[in-house]
């Protein structure tokens, strides 16, 4: 992946795993907030800002899912790299389903980085959030973008419904938390592990977490709760690539989605919600973990498989029917 020291690219990847074999994922850099009244410094304006993601990134795709729920699509401007990332890091092409970055006309992201801070120390990830007023990453704290769109732009898109509603927060909160270290981030300690206890210490979390979801799941429709809120959205893009990456490139094989009744149909229902589908690009994804990733997949041969259809019907009316015939009685 490479990485800026002192505003210098660096194509050897500083060692990301501790001497224990154990994955140890970056600190995000930029944690400036974009407000509604502008209070923060960074005023919410259509035009304004600008997003740089990757399809393939679960990170960045986060943001994409509540860029599209929130209608914000003629607000927030946005660039796509291409899936492929060389030992030059992000880059920028004009490959199907990429944007090239068409604000500051770079080539590579972390050209994007040395723009906001000339000496940049760090990693160049995805998502970005760039003002194009003060020409500068606001921030590149996936959980903290997604509360962003979720609320600051609600004068352009639609601010309906709130996705962390101020009565939820805490238990959101709570779950968001087991949910970041054992299955978001999960499945990146469990495929990048550099010793067999690393691997098991975190292929084990992941699938008790797993396990605890699938239970929660058959008692509600959505995580926390009725409704659906931002920790559904946080789970989703890890639960989309799953079977297709996860399973087979990450040794996450103990279960797929599809083996949990209440996961694999939780995961449809998301999937069919409208906009959503727009954001999953399954060509972006196979292609950068297969192809990128040369120290777990060596050959870079992309897997043809698994069939997917997340436009099955799903269970989860279920509950409202439920919860109906229970009023009627």
């Amino acid at each position: 992946m490479g990485s800026m020291i002192d505003g210098v690219w660096h194509k050897d990847d500083a060692d990301r795993n501790a001497a224990d074999g154990r994955f140890v994922r970056a600190a995000t850099s930029f944690r400036d907030t974009v407000t509604a009244d502008g209070s923060s410094g960074f005023k919410a304006e259509p035009g304004r800002y600008h997003l740089y993601v990757s399809h393939a990134c679960p990170w960045a795709h986060r943001t994409m899912i509540l860029r599209a729920l929130r209608k914000l699509e003629d607000v927030i401007s946005v660039s796509v790299v291409d899936p492929f990332m060389s030992d030059e890091g992000w880059h920028f092409s004009d490959g199907p389903g990429c944007i090239p970055d068409t604000v500051n006309g770079t080539q590579y992201l972390r050209e994007i980085y040395r723009l906001a801070k000339a000496d940049f120390t760090g990693r160049v990830t995805v998502p970005a959030l760039w003002d194009k007023r003060e020409k500068t990453v606001v921030n590149n704290e996936s959980a903290e973008i997604v509360r962003m769109l979720n609320t600051a732009f609600n004068a352009w898109g639609d601010g309906e419904p709130d996705f962390c509603p101020a009565p939820l927060r805490d238990e959101i909160d709570a779950i968001n938390q087991p949910i970041y270290e054992h299955v978001n981030n999960g499945v990146y300690k469990t495929g990048f592990a550099q010793s067999q206890e690393a691997y098991e210490e975190a292929f084990d979390a992941l699938f008790a977490t797993l396990d605890e979801l699938e239970a929660r799941l058959d008692a509600q429709p959505y995580l926390a709760g009725e409704r659906i809120t931002e920790a559904d959205w946080r789970l989703f893009p890890t639960l989309v690539r799953f079977d297709a990456v996860y399973v087979g490139h990450f040794k996450c094989n103990r279960n797929r989605i599809e083996d949990y009744p209440n996961l694999s149909n939780y995961l449809r229902d998301l999937y069919q919600q409208p906009g959503v589908a727009g954001t999953v690009n399954m060509t972006h994804i196979k292609r950068h973990y297969y192809e990128s990733q040369e120290s777990v997949n060596p050959s870079r041969i992309v897997a043809k498989g698994p069939k997917l259809d997340f436009t099955r019907p799903h269970d989860r009316a279920r509950f409202a029917a439920a919860e109906a015939r229970a009023a009627a009685e």
